[in-house]
């Protein structure tokens, strides 16, 4: 084999190894880029989809079942199934929601059948109460994307 051939399969080799790590830190709730634990500092994403100036929305009827369950759980003041996580802040750090101060979002834990930690799924609200948020936010990615939930609270 060539020096070439060489440094090329290392280069494949690592790319491989690297992505496994992602993927192994992302199921543990890992922030693979920091080693910590992001299930609470809410800055996984990179990627920015401005709700205000996209619209994307979506019915709670088009969500889980169990995003449903905890929506009724925020308008009930609780419990929470992970209660040392939800109701938390949540610090909008890759900016994928609307600009607002640094206290102003909360986030809870939609779980998905099957696994057994906190997944990907989460209802983010904002401003309002506790039990009375005047926004609501969806994402099934962990914070890559969200759609804002229009009819929360009806």
């Amino acid at each position: 084999m060539s020096t070439g051939e060489s440094g090329k399969n290392r280069t494949i080799l690592g790319s491989i190894v690297g992505a496994v790590v992602v993927l192994a830190a992302g199921y543990f709730g890992v922030d693979a880029a920091t080693g910590g634990d992001d299930s609470n500092d809410s800055h996984a994403s990179s990627a920015s989809s401005d709700i205000s100036a996209s619209g994307d929305s979506c019915a709670v009827d088009t969500l889980p079942d169990q995003a449903d369950e905890v929506i009724d759980a925020i308008l009930d003041g609780g419990p929470f199934d992970h209660g040392d996580h939800d109701g938390k802040h949540f610090g909008n750090y890759a900016s994928a929601l609307p600009s607002e101060n640094s206290s102003y979002y909360r986030e809870y834990t939609v779980d998905t059948p099957g696994i057994n930690h906190r997944g990907a799924r989460r209802i983010v609200v904002g401003g309002g109460s506790d039990t009375d948020p005047d926004v609501w936010y969806y994402t099934d990615d962990h914070y890559e994307s969200f759609c804002s939930i229009p009819d929360a609270e009806d």
